[in-house]
């Protein structure tokens, strides 16, 4: 299906109702909708689903029409609008009185607050879902709860239990021959390691969620190919590939000005930007920053917006203009402390601590490298073996079955089956 709008709330299309635009016209409408929407007329799609919402009173219709409203205000980056209808689907799904509905009302709420950086409500909506009773849905809409919930978990530098509900995900995803699903988790997991700085993996993951695009996608939407490409990008970059980064990272950004895809945009221009400070190019990675941040304060990312401030702040170390790049930090410690993403503080403790050691200011130092070391036991990010930290330099990582990581070579060298944390005699980290 171009343009890959496949909401949830297609699962209702085989249900019974009435109304006063009648079951069959809603149905009609609906349909009329999605193919303005599969064509690009975004805006015409949007205005025969609000004259559905507004003129049926068949339930069932409604559920589905809002299901496309949310999906469709989720790829525009419109994501307060997409909670808003994403409410009165809970409320439309209560009506109805259908577990199945209620689970899917459920994911996309869930899925609302994800992309508005409120991970802990996105963690608690998706336990809702995984404590319904099991229904048919359960087996198509759970991989995509796990995803959801590991999002959020990654959004709030809880890796451990990222992984495990990455993994969950992915599980799914085989079992149920969801490629789709797949390809998506494929490119979290390639967010994940990006993080934690395993960069073979950080491009290994959506390397395969390309392949998928490549080899099943020939229906798909192409934001499966943008989204690919971004994560390619970003990895190439960290690998020091600039040439490469710049080639998927122009793909992905074509294609999301094609569709109108403002979220991809916004990462597209953060991306560019990255790779020009990269390569030392400071004058041009300035304006794509600014153009990344007004995007991305215009949908609610504010994930993002830390992420801009950090790649400004770093530019203005690069110029030795250390009191902009201190309130560059400032802002951005702000808004990383309000999303509870625990990684951007510790990036951000560690980036202070260097300009404050310049500046011989030393009570400020010392208030920073005891932050920094505070963020490094709430993230976990050391090595439970070596006790070295994870995360700081390019390192390949291996995960042990209960998702706790450890450093390759010290599971080689150390030749332990069973897991060093799970034991409780991990070695805690020594910093110098």
């Amino acid at each position: 299906m171009p343009r890959g709008l496949e909401p949830p709330g297609s699962l209702a299309c085989g249900a019974q109702g009435s109304g006063r635009m009648g079951q069959d016209q809603t149905k009609q409408q609906i349909e009329k909708g999605l193919q303005l929407y599969q064509s690009n007329q975004t805006e015409k799609a949007l205005q025969v689903w609000m004259k559905v919402l507004e003129k049926s009173s068949d339930l069932v219709g409604r559920f589905r029409v809002l299901g496309c409203l949310v999906t469709a205000h989720s790829e525009m980056g419109r994501y307060k609008e997409m909670l808003k209808f994403a409410v009165v689907q809970i409320d439309t799904a209560r009506e109805l009185e259908d577990a199945d509905f209620l689970l899917e009302s459920y994911l996309n709420l869930a899925r609302s607050n994800e992309k508005l950086c409120e991970f802990h409500k996105t963690i608690s909506y998706c336990k809702t879902c995984l404590g319904l009773p099991g229904t048919r849905a359960s087996a198509q809409l759970g991989g995509q709860v796990s995803l959801s919930m590991g999002n959020a978990f990654l959004g709030l530098s809880l890796f451990q239990k990222a992984l495990e509900s990455f993994e969950k995900a992915l599980r799914y995803a085989h079992n149920n021959d969801d490629t789709m699903l797949e390809c998506r988790v494929c490119c979290s997991l390639g967010s994940f390691y990006a993080q934690v700085k395993d960069f073979e993996k950080a491009l290994f993951f959506p390397c395969k969620a390309a392949e998928l695009v490549s080899d099943y996608g020939k229906g798909w939407s192409l934001k499966y190919r943008a989204m690919s490409q971004y994560h390619m990008a970003v990895a190439y970059r960290l690998l020091g590939h600039l040439g490469s980064a710049m080639e998927c990272c122009e793909e992905s950004m074509k294609i999301a000005l094609q569709y109108g895809d403002r979220p991809l945009q916004a990462l597209c221009l953060l991306c560019f930007a990255d790779i020009h400070r990269s390569r030392g190019d400071l004058e041009t990675a300035f304006p794509r920053y600014e153009s990344a941040m007004s995007i991305m304060t215009e949908i609610g990312n504010r994930l993002g917006q830390v992420q801009v401030l950090l790649g400004v702040a770093k530019c203005w170390v690069a110029r030795k203009a250390l009191d902009k790049a201190l309130d560059a930090i400032e802002r951005a410690q702000d808004l990383a402390e309000e999303v509870g993403n625990k990684l951007s503080q510790l990036k951000l403790h560690c980036l202070s601590e260097g300009i404050y050691r310049s500046k011989g200011l030393q009570r400020e130092l010392r208030a920073h490298v005891v932050r920094f070391h505070e963020c490094v036991e709430e993230t976990e990010l050391y090595c439970g073996l070596c006790g070295e930290s994870i995360g700081e330099r390019n390192s390949r990582l291996q995960a042990l079955p209960c998702s706790h990581i450890f450093h390759l070579r010290c599971l080689q060298n150390n030749g332990t089956r069973s897991c060093p944390n799970c034991r409780r005699s991990s070695v805690k980290p020594g910093f110098v």
